[in-house]
Parts: C-alpha cells; structure tokens; sequence
C-alpha cells in the first residue's frame, strides 16, 4: 500500500496546482444496484464503450482537498488504447506526460527524458489502473469481479457507481462515480469522480472525444522507455 500511495502521490504532483472551486457529483445512482431492471442497459453501455479500442480527447483533473475546501487543477489531452493503457499529456500548469500501461508508470518531460517506474507488485494500482482502463474498453467482467456495481441513465445520460470489493483498494477508493452519454449505438464518458476515504476527491471532465483506428508510431512510443 505504501509503494502505491508513492505512485499516487507522483501523479497528483505530475499534475500542477490551481486553485479553483470544489467539484461536484451525482450521488443518486447509489440508490439502483445492478440488477434485473437494469443489467441488459448496462450490458449495452458496456458493448457501446467497446466499440472504441482508441480513444483521445481532453481532459481537465481537479483534485479536491476537503478540509482546506480548495481544489488543484490540471488539463491536457488523454489517450486511452484497450491493449495498451493510457496516457495523461498535462499542458497546464505544468507540461508533462504520463503513461499508465499494465504494471508500470512511464513519465515523459518537455525535454525528452523518460523515466520508468515499476509497479509490479503492487496490487493496488493495478486494480485502479485496469479499472479505468475496463471501464472505457467496456469491460464488464472486470467491474462486476471488483466492484459492486451501481446504474441508472435518464435519456441519454448514463451515471454508473462503483464501490471497490476488496478491502485495499477500499482504503484508497471509497467509491467511483462515471457519468456520460449513450445515444443508440455510441457511447463516450464525460466524467469521472473519484471520491476517497478521507473525502478528498478528484474529478476528470473529458471533451472532445474522437475515436481513431490506431495510434500513432509517436503516440505507441509513450508506452515504452527508449
């Protein structure tokens, strides 16, 4: 848990401080666990997110510390690829970029150094890595091994509540809360709200999402340490 606190503290640094007001996030969809009523919608969302192997768009991260009731904030472009993981390219307040794969942490600066960071081990972090990574692959096997699984939707609107089924993750997610939009036969995710144990949360507000069949040679070249 310690090494994974680690990495976790390494990426809230990686992402620049402003301040800015508290995020807030719907709450009501902890009241329809998965079940008969709504299990075929949910497994539709999820066929709809797999229908997207790449995608990148914005993003804007907003961490928010409770008992100073300030926020920290960052925004870049992000690219998530269902074999690979993801990458986070902070533009402001400071650039950098970091990419998640399966079981390490590479983390590019402007000046072109990569440093790689192992995670193997660390349980934890995988699970919230293959988490985020599942959720935008579709990939409901893995949230329904992991998580008690919350979902409701209003029109187009989806909103999903996840609570972590182990104990260690548990001590470091209390609860994930997804929101989005799934016309028929699409779908895509707006937020992302994670919210701790000691009621610190941090939100992603994702735009601008395009969805190509590859990535680029330079954009695979993230994953790797040269």
């Amino acid at each position: 848990m310690k090494r994974f606190l680690s990495f976790y503290a390494f990426f809230l640094l990686f992402s620049g401080v402003v301040y800015a007001e508290a995020p807030t996030g719907s709450e009501e969809v902890f009241a329809f666990p998965l079940g008969e009523s709504n299990r075929a919608r949910f497994n539709e969302l999820c066929a709809a997110l797999s229908g997207h192997p790449f995608v990148r768009g914005a993003f804007s991260q907003t961490k928010t510390i409770s008992r100073l009731h300030r926020s920290l904030v960052s925004e870049g472009n992000f690219i998530i690829a269902a074999d690979m993981g993801m990458v986070w390219e902070t533009l402001a307040p400071f650039p950098s970029t970091l990419a998640a794969g399966r079981d390490y942490l590479v983390q590019s600066t402007p000046s072109g150094t990569r440093t790689r960071l192992d995670a193997r081990g660390n349980e934890t972090f995988l699970r919230f890595s293959d988490t985020i990574s599942a959720v935008f692959s579709g990939n409901a096997q893995k949230l329904l091994d992991n998580f008690t699984v919350y979902f409701t939707e209003s029109g187009d609107v989806w909103i999903m509540g996840l609570v972590p089924s182990e104990k260690a993750m548990r001590s470091f997610a209390a609860r994930i809360i997804m929101s989005g939009e799934a016309p028929p036969g699409h779908a895509l995710i707006r937020t992302i709200i994670l919210h701790e144990q000691n009621g610190d949360s941090i939100r992603y507000t994702l735009s601008g999402h395009r969805f190509p069949d590859s990535l680029s040679v330079d954009e695979r070249s993230l994953f790797v340490l040269q």
